[in-house]
């Protein structure tokens, strides 16, 4: 009974933490018109992703960000097109953020403050770092391979692709890992941080 219920918090914690991450995405972002009707946005829905996979680990975390934000593309005529791009591209940065906070750092076993700190921003930015490469690259070849957009359009679009998740990528590590230290110990004191299950591969 107990390990249903840990389950069903942690579906319960996904849910919110996907919510955040639509919310953050959608309503507290600038977008940035491109050339060719599309745009890009600076925005801190991935730190809710990466504080996701920080809090739940790598598969819940990015299923959160995953979800949230492919649902703020699908209501956004600018963004639906892309939506399959960002359900994986979120989904990997939480489990790149997960494989190191939770299967090489483990995080989630420590008490010690400092080293939690230290990882939790090294897991961050190699979750956000990953995403600063692969956005550009992915969305080069989704929109002129998928898509069939012009080459120098989906030139320009990986180049501004590329200015914006690495200022997206800067704040969201600061802020994430302020948000993560300051409310493990309030979560931990409740109960409501479930150790990362050792079976989920990150």
């Amino acid at each position: 009974m107990e390990n249903n219920n840990s389950k069903i918090l942690k579906l319960v914690q996904t849910g919110l933490l996907s919510a955040l991450c639509f919310v953050a995405f959608t309503f507290l972002s600038i977008k940035i018109p491109v050339s060719g009707g599309d745009a890009v946005s600076l925005h801190i829905g991935n730190a809710f992703c990466v504080l996701a996979a920080l809090l739940l680990g790598g598969w819940y975390g990015g299923l959160s960000g995953a979800i949230g934000m492919t649902i703020s593309d699908l209501i956004d005529p600018t963004y639906a097109i892309g939506a399959p791009k960002t359900f994986v591209l979120k989904l990997c940065i939480g489990l790149v953020t997960g494989l190191v906070a939770h299967k090489f750092a483990k995080i989630d076993e420590s008490n010690d403050k400092k080293y939690i700190a230290k990882w939790s921003i090294v897991a961050s930015i190699c979750g956000l770092g990953f995403n600063v490469i692969l956005d550009p690259i992915v969305g080069y070849f989704y929109k002129q391979y998928i898509l069939g957009q012009p080459q120098q359009i989906a030139a320009i679009l990986a180049k501004m692709s590329l200015f914006a998740t690495s200022i997206n990528a800067v704040v969201s590590v600061v802020l994430v890992n302020f948000i993560y230290n300051a409310i493990r110990p309030v979560l931990t004191k409740t109960g409501l941080l479930l150790p990362v299950s050792k079976k989920e591969p990150f």
